[in-house]
């Protein structure tokens, strides 16, 4: 009896995880760049001898699922925002650093002029060029020539992802690329940390393609999302009704023993 109850809850466990995972992404429908994340069994075996209480490296205080990132792109929305930008290529990312130098990876292009005239994210890191520096709109990195802020507004940014203010270069952003996008460490909605393990490459001019005045939307479809939460719903109450049935069967099995 006490192994049905058990089986149930560890049952419940997986079913309660993909609720948390389900609701976070719908939360983040609307969030620019945000990538929709999924539960996977980690090893059927390990499922397996975890839900029967086999004793052995399968017992755990975790459920034996895991987590991954849907990495597919999100659809391209149109804010003819001269500093909203979208990458139009797979598996590639914008470079941000921030205060301390700590280096980031995202796909959201909803960028903001600070008074320093630095392109910088909602979170205040900088946008960088391919000399691995800040891109300045106030000033020329080839010829040394300060361009007024009041020029901001004549922002341009080609297809290869070069910087112009008034029609002048004011440097290149620097695109990443990604070959294992799973080896990557999620650390906000939308900004991703590499690992020891991750292979990157810088890419060139001629493989990148940003578009202006877009930003990349979540790739979360909602009505997908809702699904199947209510599936999910049902099957947790499924779960806890086993587990009520077990208990009332075992109060009603502990009474007839005292006689």
């Amino acid at each position: 009896m006490l192994k049905e109850l058990h089986t149930a809850a560890q049952g419940m466990l997986p079913q309660q995880t993909r609720l948390e995972v389900i609701a976070n992404n719908m939360a983040n429908a609307s969030t620019t760049g945000f990538k929709r994340a999924s539960v996977f069994e980690r090893s059927l075996v390990e499922a397996v001898n975890h839900f029967n209480n086999v004793p052995g490296d399968s017992e755990q205080d975790d459920p034996p699922v895991g987590m991954y990132i849907d990495f597919s792109p999100g659809n391209l929305i149109k804010t003819d925002n001269p500093l909203d930008l979208a990458i139009d290529s797979p598996n590639a990312f914008f470079l941000l650093q921030d205060e301390e130098g700590v280096y980031t990876l995202t796909r959201n292009g909803n960028f903001r002029l600070t008074e320093d005239g630095y392109l910088i994210s909602n979170e205040g890191k900088k946008l960088l060029a391919e000399d691995m520096r800040p891109i300045s709109v106030n000033h020329n990195l080839r010829n040394e020539q300060v361009i007024e802020p009041s020029a901001a507004a004549s922002i341009s940014v080609n297809k290869n992802g070069e910087v112009l203010i008034d029609n002048k270069p004011v440097g290149r952003i620097q695109v990443v690329g990604v070959e294992d996008l799973n080896s990557l460490q999620q650390i906000s909605n939308s900004e991703f940390v590499v690992r020891a393990s991750t292979g990157m490459d810088y890419r060139t001019a001629d493989t990148v393609a940003i578009r202006q005045g877009y930003i990349e939307g979540s790739n979360v479809d909602i009505v997908s999302e809702m699904v199947q939460m209510i599936e999910l719903q049902r099957l947790f109450e499924l779960g806890s009704k086993v587990i009520q049935t077990n208990d009332d069967t075992l109060n009603k099995t502990m009474q007839i023993s005292k006689f």
